[in-house]
């Protein structure tokens, strides 16, 4: 191997250098020759020098030897270290995407894998950053991550989201702090000409759900507003109100958001006012299959309905149950929809393929005999963009439906 590469080698088996040649940056525990570096050799989060079988280095990363992805590859080469000026210079990169996309600085600003940083996302409430590290690698850079964004945004604060489930994975604690700075005011986003209170430190992910913004302008847009002028509006699993609140800015006369969350009801309402549309939106503490029951058998109809439910399959050994919840949840927003109405119904399961989507909805139009037509096809946001050698960085599902008697 080169005497150029600063880190500890870690060797791939014969063969298994082929995929990470084809742009993935994951390398699972069976793909190293754990005889010429075994991983007991490598502490959690330990930088290395990824080689193949004939001593051709790929690049830096990192390694977890309690992990079933056992490395994660950060950058080709082995010209740069793995530290803070590769941070920054990642972080630039990813800077000029957003502000071609964006003119408000309000978006997700780092996604991960699709982003040449793996582990790592960060999200930007313009003076305020969430980060949220997912591995050991990026865990152990949080004092050069911070320093990267110090230096690249001057922001206010930093907040630490990190408490998702994935990094019980990793074997990493679960945490949600202040990191740098001070929360001098409430932290807002603004979309769609609306202003979101949200709560970087206790609210769901890193406080907004961003990669739905693209799919709430289309249905804004869909006809220069028109389906929404004067519509009636179900926003189900609404968390802060997003879907149901950009309705109603734009001509809905009702939008009724629900959540099981008494906190998140609290916040649609409190977003409701603080954008002059308390008289048009209402917020509902409920469990939403049980309220798409009630509201059933009350007879009500809506002329727009929106699905925007957590992942039903989070393993790959969940999809038969996680396909069937979707085809009731779909079916039973049909029943409550207008003859002639709109259904925006997502998915953010990975492992629930865009076509079982699809047949979800058809299965349970043919069930209820309703005519389907499907007018787009919806996608994550820009901000979180997709690397075509990595299919795991396309997650985000959905349809924009009109739904009509057969």
């Amino acid at each position: 191997m080169s005497e150029a590469v600063a880190y500890p080698a870690l060797y791939l088996k014969r063969g298994e250098d082929a995929r990470l040649r084809a742009g993935h940056v994951w390398v699972f525990s069976n793909e190293i020759d754990v005889k010429r570096s075994p991983l007991a050799g490598f502490a959690p989060g330990a930088p290395c020098a990824i080689v193949d079988a004939h001593e051709r280095p790929l690049g830096v990363g990192y390694v977890n030897p309690n992990s079933l992805i056992a490395a994660r590859l950060v950058n080709r080469g082995i010209a740069h270290a793995l530290d803070r000026s590769l941070l920054v210079h990642k972080l630039n990169v990813a800077l000029a995407l957003r502000e071609r996309l964006h003119a408000e600085p309000y978006y997700r600003l780092l996604y991960g894998e699709s982003d040449g940083v793996p582990g790592l996302v960060v999200d930007r409430y313009a003076e305020v950053v969430v980060a949220q590290t997912a591995t050991a690698g990026m865990e152990r850079l949080k004092d050069d991550i911070a320093a990267a964004l110090v230096k690249v945004l001057k922001p206010a604060a930093i907040v630490w989201k990190n408490d998702a489930a994935v990094r019980a994975l990793e074997q990493l604690p679960s945490y949600a702090d202040l990191g740098y700075g001070e929360l001098a005011a409430p932290v807002t986003v603004r979309e769609g000409g609306l202003e979101f209170a949200i709560d970087p430190i206790g609210g769901q992910k890193t406080g907004w759900f961003y990669d739905q913004r693209a799919n709430r302008d289309l249905l804004v847009a869909l006809g220069a507003g028109a389906p929404l002028a004067g519509a009636r509006v179900l926003d189900v699993f609404s968390y802060l109100g997003a879907w149901g609140l950009r309705a109603a800015a734009a001509g809905a006369r009702e939008a009724v958001c629900v959540d099981a969350s008494a906190t998140a009801v609290e916040a649609i309402a409190a977003n409701a006012r603080r954008n002059g549309l308390a008289e048009r939106v209402r917020a509902v503490r409920a469990d939403a299959f049980e309220y798409l029951k009630a509201l059933r058998e009350a007879r009500e109809r809506f002329d727009v309905v929106i699905l925007d439910p957590p992942a039903f399959v989070k393993r790959k050994k969940d999809f038969a149950e996680g396909r069937l919840a979707y085809r009731r949840l779909n079916e039973m927003a049909m029943q409550v929809l207008a003859r002639d109405g709109l259904l925006v119904t997502c998915s953010c399961s990975y492992h629930l393929p865009r076509v079982a989507l699809l047949e979800a909805v058809q299965q349970g139009a043919r069930h209820l005999d309703r005519h389907v037509q499907v007018l787009a096809q919806l996608q994550q946001a820009p901000d979180h963009p997709v690397h075509p050698a990595i299919p795991e960085t396309d997650y985000l599902k959905g349809l924009l439906c009109r739904v009509t008697a057969a």
